[in-house]
């Protein structure tokens, strides 16, 4: 019986204190972890969210990019911190398929997953000065010649291009790089020929016209590049894309994450936030927790079936 009662007594003692915890949670900075360079897309979601929930929370979010091993280095050291929601991690992906070609040991169910923030197609990038105009300009030279386009990857493996070339039969050279902050200027710089990201990613380059888009891996065009027109419109049944989030390590206490959760639903449905994200050619698609963690589920039997 005094066993028990001491077991009692300090179990108590433990859910006071992260009460206590919780309550007085944000008491400081927060870091938010990005798995990929400066200037990506990842990168600019991560700040954006950032920004716009510091008020909110009443506290600044301190971004730190951590890159390498197509975004593995990153999540890994995001998944073993300290679980008491001072820092967060943004989570792409690459959450799904890492892991399960053994390039990644944490999984998302290292995670508490917040919420979902964004979901684009990708499109498909080419130089100003790029012989292909087209889809299948690219198609047709990449079956003439098997392995001689270079393709910019920021991603290994990258799976717009595994769908592209498992659809129509091609071999694209697949050049690794440390996100689209190095892709893009590779191509721009005739390094290599061509890459696939999303719009966000190359907004600016694509309305300076630096870069010349063959055509965007969804089933509608977008509102944001409206003159491009779909794979399918082309005849290449070919949809493709990403998503970005935010999460905690698994062991953060609920009350924090739902506290963090309701920051982040309020800062996305700010005008500034959803101006910045418009501005940047960046699609808001908000997940709670739970529709978050299925999606991630689901995703990841996806791209199993992808890798097979």
């Amino acid at each position: 019986m005094k066993n028990i009662m001491k077991n009692v007594i300090v179990m108590a003692g433990i859910f006071a204190s992260a009460s206590a915890f919780t309550a007085d949670y944000p008491s400081k900075n927060i870091r938010l972890i990005v798995p990929f360079g400066a200037g990506g897309g990842t990168d600019s979601v991560g700040r954006t969210i950032a920004n716009s929930s510091k008020d909110i929370l009443g506290t600044n979010i301190t971004v730190m990019n951590r890159t390498g091993g197509a975004g593995a280095v990153g999540m890994s050291y995001g998944a073993q911190q300290r679980a008491d929601g001072y820092t967060l991690t943004v989570v792409t992906r690459e959450i799904a398929s890492l892991p399960q070609m053994g390039l990644m040991q944490h999984t998302a169910d290292d995670f508490k997953l917040i919420r979902m923030v964004n979901l684009d197609p990708a499109v498909v990038l080419v130089n100003k000065d790029s012989k292909f105009n087209n889809i299948n300009d690219l198609i047709k030279e990449a079956k003439a010649n098997p392995g001689a386009v270079k393709f910019a990857s920021t991603a290994a493996p990258n799976f717009y291009l595994i769908a592209l070339q498992k659809n129509q039969g091609i071999q694209l050279n697949a050049i690794p790089y440390n996100g689209s902050s190095e892709a893009i200027p590779s191509v721009l710089g005739g390094h290599t020929a061509v890459t696939m990201v999303t719009p966000g990613e190359a907004i600016s380059q694509l309305r300076s016209g630096q870069l010349k888009a063959l055509g965007v891996m969804s089933k509608e065009r977008i509102s944001y590049i409206p003159d491009v027109p779909t794979l399918m419109e082309q005849g290449v049944n070919v949809t493709s894309g990403t998503w970005r989030g935010i999460a905690a390590p698994k062991n953060t206490p609920d009350e924090i994450v739902t506290l963090l959760g309701n920051a982040f639903d309020k800062a996305m449905a700010s005008e500034d936030f959803k101006s910045f994200m418009a501005k940047g050619a960046m699609t808001i698609h908000n997940m709670n927790a739970a529709e978050f963690t299925q999606f991630v589920k689901d995703d990841t039997k996806s791209l199993s079936a992808l890798m097979k």
